[in-house]
């Protein structure tokens, strides 16, 4: 179960039980906000696409969309979502639950500044009802990302 990987996966860094599990569904957005008790844009989507063959993660927050031309600036390749096989397949989550912790090594994961307005956000932590709070620090260590990049839209636009 891919909780049980993310949840060794943060024990070696002994934070196991900032994981918090939900009697709910947190499979999305919104559900997660209603699951933590937070506004929808501190839940940190992770999004799956594949660079040629390559499956990438990207990291946004949850009031963000990808905006094509800022993708393909950022990677030179239209956006390709990975299907819900390819999901399960190379990145080790289903769908619902997808994170960027306890991944194989040949994923690369991205930040999106969107999170960055934030002191804390939550990501999935391998099921479609758990969630870890992590800082932006955090974030950035805990995932191994490559680095923050900047392919989002209408996440300026909202309040908070």
């Amino acid at each position: 179960m891919s909780i049980e990987i993310v949840r060794k996966y943060f024990a070696s860094y002994g934070m196991e039980d900032r994981i918090r599990e939900f009697q709910v569904s947190s499979a999305t957005v919104e559900l997660a906000a209603q699951a933590v008790g937070c506004i929808p844009a501190r839940i940190a989507k992770t999004l799956s696409f594949k660079v040629g063959e390559e499956p990438i993660l990207i990291v946004a927050a949850g009031d963000a969309k990808i905006d094509n031309r800022k993708y393909k600036d950022q990677f030179g390749k239209k956006a390709v979502m990975l299907s819900q096989e390819e999901v399960a397949e190379k990145i080790g989550h289903a769908v619902g639950g997808v994170c960027p912790f306890g991944i194989p090594d040949t994923v690369s994961v991205y930040l999106d500044i969107s999170m960055k307005r934030f002191e804390t956000v939550f990501p999935a932590a391998g099921s479609s009802n758990s969630a870890i709070e992590l800082t932006m620090e955090e974030l950035m260590q805990y995932s191994h990302a490559k680095e923050w990049i900047d392919v989002c839209k209408g996440w300026q636009e909202q309040e908070i």
